[in-house]
């Protein structure tokens, strides 16, 4: 299951990310960046093998750095 985390911190890269969804079976974990500044715009996706609604129901409106969280399902592009 592929989840979108939106609302990231601008400090948090890939392996933060990773590390934000350690509890649950994170198969990939990518902060998207912009292309020419290559600054963070604050989101990011995360692909669980499993534990995908488990780790929405835990993640999401969580507090990282003092922003709010928001996970949800992936949509396709």
């Amino acid at each position: 299951m592929k989840l979108y985390v939106g609302n990231l911190p601008w400090s948090i890269g890939d392996q933060e990310l990773e590390e934000l969804f350690s509890d649950y079976a994170v198969v990939s974990a990518k902060v998207i960046k912009d292309r020419n500044t290559d600054r963070s715009r604050g989101f990011g996706f995360v692909e669980l093998e499993s534990g995908g609604e488990e780790a929405i129901e835990a993640l999401n409106e969580a507090e990282v750095e003092g922003r709010q969280l928001k996970v949800n399902e992936a949509k396709p592009k």
